[in-house]
């Protein structure tokens, strides 16, 4: 798939310089920075779930040492 994009001198500048600097044509400078935003977007979008959910058990905790006594990894940590 293709598609166009208008920039104004000044983005194209940046962009441009930016696709430079880290030795990538200015198509995959694009293509990187979109899937990088919409990664960091599902992960922001899954931490607020969990947040919700721990929320909603009564935020309960449980201490690291208990998970490592159910791993049988306690005299190793």
């Amino acid at each position: 798939m293709a598609f166009s994009l208008r920039l104004t001198d000044e983005e194209k500048a940046l962009a441009d310089s930016y696709a430079k600097l880290h030795s990538m044509s200015l198509a995959e400078a694009f293509k990187r920075a979109l899937f990088e935003k919409i990664e960091d977007e599902y992960d922001i979008a899954i931490a607020d779930e969990a947040h919700k959910e721990w929320v909603a058990s009564g935020c309960k905790t449980t201490p690291v040492e208990e998970f490592w006594k159910e791993l049988d990894l306690e005299d190793e940590v």
